[in-house]
């Protein structure tokens, strides 16, 4: 796959870049909740992916998840189960399916859809048509789930 220069450099910084290519919400294709291929047909940066687990205003993991590897940031929500040790109960694909949409791996589920356009009720006008997370955004957050295993 040939890549704009900006796009090469852009991920050579380490910076996420939203690829022309990628898979838009409405084509992902669930396999039993796993979503089995990149949504951008490359891998995430996993510092890229703690970044965005962390930040309130993309990711916001720890409102619900603990996690011991950021153990230094505050406020660990216990909404979600706890993300120590996921890589162990879920493969890449999985959880990419969990983060893409929940709700097809966990019925009833208040975990919010990462990659889904929902024109719900009381959506902002600014937040119609658009994801939570880019899926370049997305497969950051999966490389760094991955490296979430028991020790």
């Amino acid at each position: 796959m040939k890549r704009p220069v900006f796009a090469l450099l852009a991920l050579a910084m380490g910076t996420s870049v939203a690829m022309a290519g990628a898979v838009k919400p409405g084509d992902v294709k669930f396999v039993e909740g796993a979503v089995e291929a990149s949504l951008t047909g490359t891998g995430g940066n996993v510092e890229e992916g703690r970044k965005i687990f962390i930040n309130r205003k993309l990711g916001n993991c720890l409102a619900c998840h603990a996690n011991q590897d950021l153990a230094s940031e505050q406020f660990h929500g216990e909404v979600g189960p706890s993300l120590d040790g996921v890589a162990d109960r879920w493969n890449e694909a999985q959880l990419r399916g969990i983060l893409v949409n929940s709700k097809e791996t966990f019925e009833g589920t208040i975990m919010p859809a990462f990659y889904v356009i929902g024109n719900f009720p009381r959506t902002k006008e600014k937040f119609k048509g658009k994801t939570i997370l880019t899926a370049q955004q997305l497969e950051d957050v999966v490389a760094y789930l991955v490296t979430l295993k028991e020790e």
